[in-house]
């Protein structure tokens, strides 16, 4: 039992993160290994002991109240961050039956898209984002055992650096990638159209677990589709939305990032013999291909996927690098900093640095040669504006840009990709410590 003093910071803040982290991921790797032999019986038991203890429902406040980044955002109650006592204080209310939780209307906020277009993003309170990442907990290493490995977005252990590598392992030379081309599969209006009954059919929980789901799914509902959506903004939402899409990757050769969808093909495969059977599958999920986003391309022309403008050249060589629109956006959010007059060079590199590191992370595995990529033009410009404003010698200004552009090595296409279905759930190393995605390896496939 978790108990805390009159100083409820200091109780928050000294309370032993890593042992309950380690306490809850031994009951998810139970759950995982119990679905893996078939035993649903032993595996709902556990879930429910899952959300019923204590490190759970902690590690569940926390991470809605101070690790995830939608953190600041209110719901309709307005509450955009929790105090030290409010923070105990919803722990012990999530101690409530789990069949009894009631959830509260969302609030709605209009995302502007690429199109012009807007989607709703649909925000709960604090309080259901808590029920949800604890029902989170439970529910995810259940399905964990029964993703298709080809599917990475939002899964424990995998990343978008997967699928990056998943398709240089089926695209480059080696395996005639200059002789396939892709469906670049577009799904209309997904998290709005997914079917309730499908994700219900499919979720293996306790019933207390399933009613509490159903209940959010109806929170969020479109008066239009009351049978339809999921709300984007919820913790539990992307997991639901991979409950429903599983099983879409054994129709073909494919790779799958949550929604977004690449199937390779073939010089012999017939695109609309495939397209049909995707058509099927989405059908009786509620879902639609959309024909005006959906598009079949040569891998020698080039297409987009995840922020990565893909492209075997004609020399047969695979390449990766960043999407033009991928770039255009991190150059904005450089412009805007550089630009801002309302601080110093100083504040302007603290700033700028873990966004430059965050990009230069993300396409490390990129082919990232000439001045566009390594961010010449760009540093240049800071340079000079730091110079101005620093009212000091070059000397300083550029250790300003050095703090602000940070270096990050670059190996082209030498990730290590996650090997099949394995988790990081699967087992542990002789120390304890879960096994890392980045050890579970896998062989390229062979031509």
């Amino acid at each position: 039992m978790i108990r805390h003093s009159g100083n409820t910071s200091e109780s928050w803040k000294n309370l032993p993160w890593k042992q309950l982290r380690r306490n809850l991921f031994r009951l998810q790797k139970r759950v995982y290994k119990a679905i893996r032999v078939g035993d649903k019986r032993k595996a709902k038991s556990l879930m429910r002991l899952i959300v019923k203890s204590t490190p759970a429902r902690l590690l569940a406040v926390r991470q809605v109240t101070q690790l995830n980044t939608g953190k600041k955002t209110a719901g309709v109650d307005g509450k955009a961050s929790l105090s030290f006592e409010q923070r105990f204080a919803l722990s012990e209310q999530l101690k409530q039956p789990i069949n009894t939780w009631k959830h509260k209307p969302l609030r709605e906020i209009p995302i502007p898209k690429k199109d012009g277009k807007t989607r709703i993003l649909k925000v709960p309170t604090i309080e259901d984002l808590a029920w949800q990442c604890l029902v989170k907990y439970a529910l995810e290493p259940a399905h964990e055992a029964t993703f298709h490995p080809w599917s990475y977005g939002f899964r424990t252990g995998r990343s978008a650096h997967d699928a990056q590598k998943h398709l240089f392992d089926h695209l480059r030379s080696r395996v005639n990638g200059i002789e396939k081309r892709v469906i670049e599969l577009d799904i209309e209006k997904c998290f709005d159209r997914i079917s309730h009954k499908s994700i219900m059919e499919r979720l293996i929980a306790p019933q207390g677990i399933k009613l509490g789901i159903f209940r959010c799914l109806k929170a969020g509902v479109n008066p239009e589709f009351p049978s339809q959506g999921t709300p984007q903004g919820g913790v539990v939402s992307p997991l639901l939305a991979n409950i429903a899409l599983n099983g879409i990757e054994d129709i073909h050769q494919s790779v799958r990032y949550a929604d977004d969808m690449v199937i390779l093909l073939k010089p012999n495969d017939n695109a609309e013999i495939i397209l049909g059977k995707i058509s099927q599958f989405l059908a009786e999920r509620g879902m639609n291909v959309s024909a005006t986003k959906t598009h079949i391309t040569a891998t020698t022309d080039g297409f987009d996927f995840l922020g990565w403008h893909f492209k075997v050249q004609s020399n047969g060589k695979f390449r990766c690098v960043p999407s033009v629109d991928n770039f255009k956006a991190f150059r904005q959010k450089v412009k805007h900093i550089v630009n801002n007059s309302n601080y110093g060079a100083t504040v302007k590199a603290e700033k700028l640095a873990p966004v430059v590191r965050g990009w230069r992370n993300y396409h490390r595995y990129c082919k990232m040669d000439g001045s566009r990529f390594s961010l010449y033009h760009i540093q240049h410009r800071a340079f000079r504006v730091f110079n101005k404003e620093s009212k000091q010698d070059r000397y300083t200004s550029k250790k300003l840009l050095e703090k602000a552009f940070p270096m990050v090595p670059n190996s082209e296409n030498k990730y290590i990709k996650v090997k099949g279905d394995k988790s990081p759930l699967t087992e542990t190393s002789s120390t304890g410590v879960s096994v890392t995605a980045n050890s579970m390896t896998e062989q390229p496939p062979k031509p």
